[in-house]
């Protein structure tokens, strides 16, 4: 804050610390408390608001739990979150890991570009795109018919596997970039004084790398699981019948049937869930708010 205000004067930092408060206000907290009053009101008709019947009340959140079908909802999209993000990881650290520490700058900027260019696409489109890719007859089995690996096609949108599989291309650079940013703030001569000292690459990884790049692995697992819970695109294109995903039920509630209490009350249990996720990874990974802002 001090280089802030040294830099461009009393005058305008508090401009800017000003607009940052009211952007924050009406943006995102107010929104949110008007959620909240939601989520403990009754779906009433117009003519019964303000009367008795209009009282705060739980009912909203304890619909889920009389659920049986939502309940299974929630927990496949609980799974579903976790596994995307588990696979994210198994395929974001090496690559983050050759980006840091043995690829050379041309060779990382043209990679991190390649990694970025999808991005520009929309995410419909990039998800439509996953769908042609993974269809019946898509161009996925028709290379593997080539090749003679499969004799039939495969129905890869079955079940969440199509979910799963969009999830991962879709989050996988949230994964990236945090776990790269750590790994290449290791210094190179703590890896070679393991190997010099007859650490195995397993080992080297396990006792050093790992251990300093647990705040990037933190911050991806995240970003990646609260983006794939809160995901509608990708499981609304991707997802097969029997499968739904959490949020689309909330959508249902808000848009479908019109009940934004209920929907308003889903919406905040999820938040609920991404947030234990958020206190569990620190506790996993054993770091704060401060590990995790560097």
């Amino acid at each position: 804050m001090k280089a802030v205000l040294s830099r461009y004067g009393t005058t305008l930092t508090g401009m800017m610390v000003l607009a940052t408060f009211i952007w924050l206000a009406v943006m995102v907290v107010l929104p949110y408390l008007v959620m909240v009053e939601f989520s403990f009101r009754p779906n009433l008709l117009p003519a019964d608001l303000g009367t008795e019947k209009d009282h705060l009340t739980a009912d909203n959140y304890g619909t889920l739990f009389r659920n049986t079908i939502h309940i299974n909802v929630f927990i496949r999209t609980i799974w579903g979150s976790a596994l995307a993000t588990f696979l994210c990881l198994c395929v974001s650290y090496p690559v983050a890991y050759f980006l840091a520490k043995m690829a050379t700058a041309k060779q990382a900027a043209v990679l991190l570009l390649l990694l970025v260019i999808p991005f520009w696409i929309n995410e419909i489109l990039r998800t439509f795109a996953w769908f042609i890719i993974l269809a019946y007859n898509g161009p996925l089995n028709g290379v593997l018919q080539m090749f003679g690996f499969i004799d039939k096609p495969i129905r890869w949108i079955y079940g969440s596997n199509g979910v799963i599989a969009g999830m991962v291309y879709a989050y996988i650079v949230f994964m990236v970039f945090p776990v790269y940013n750590a790994i290449e703030t290791l210094d190179r001569n703590q890896i070679e004084a393991a190997r010099d000292l007859g650490a195995s690459l397993w080992r080297i990884h396990a006792r050093v790398v790992l251990p300093h790049a647990k705040p990037g692995i933190a911050v991806g697992c995240i970003m990646v699981f609260t983006a794939a819970a809160g995901s509608y695109i990708v499981p609304a294109i991707l997802g097969a019948p029997g499968t739904r995903w959490f949020t689309e039920i909330i959508y249902q509630w808000f848009f479908e049937g019109q009940n934004w209490q209920q929907g308003s009350a889903y919406a905040f249990l999820l938040l609920a869930l991404c947030i234990a996720f958020v206190m569990g990874m620190m506790r996993v990974f054993k770091v704060g708010l401060a590990d995790i802002a560097k």
